[in-house]
């Protein structure tokens, strides 16, 4: 029988992106913290510069604290989804790490979500896979609408997105 004042190791499940950028880390680092820039890829937002800042995205759709803040090294923050006029999130809390490292052509950005559960696997794989194509397309000058970025995403992950839930 299992001791119920004993600790035990949970599994978690994460989703991870490693990306090659042709930009240098400062202008990566830009796309990912600079209010301006954010709505290129994420939607209106603010990132405020420091551990223990705000983090409104997608126009307060995702809210969030800053956990790790090294400038052009590593972003961490919360991640909460929140719904027009919810002042709690239905979801749970998670976690966004962004690592930047320099490269001979430029920076490797690593991304890890977590935890994702399940039913949001795929979705958060598509959203993520997106946002990054995005942002390597911004880099270079490029601004495609999301919408026109989505649904290669989603047909990659075996998702119909005409078929989810609204």
């Amino acid at each position: 029988m299992k001791d119920p004042a004993k600790g035990e190791v949970v599994p978690e499940s994460a989703v991870r992106f490693v990306r090659h950028l042709e930009a240098p880390v400062e202008k990566v680092w830009a796309f990912l913290t600079d209010g301006s820039l954010l709505p290129e890829w994420y939607g209106d937002g603010t990132i405020e510069p420091r551990e223990g800042g705000k983090i409104s995205l997608m126009a307060g759709h995702i809210r969030g604290v800053v956990t790790g803040w090294r400038p052009q090294k590593f972003l961490a923050y919360t991640w909460s989804v929140f719904q027009p006029g919810e002042e709690v999130s239905a979801w749970p809390i998670s976690y966004l790490e962004l690592s930047l490292e320099e490269t001979n052509g430029g920076t490797r950005l690593t991304l890890i979500h977590r935890p994702i559960p399940e039913p949001m696997q795929k979705l958060t794989m598509i959203g993520w896979h997106t946002m990054l194509d995005m942002i390597a397309a911004g880099l270079k000058g490029e601004f495609p609408p999301r919408t026109e970025v989505m649904p290669r995403n989603a047909e990659i992950y075996g998702v119909e997105l005409n078929a989810l839930k609204r």
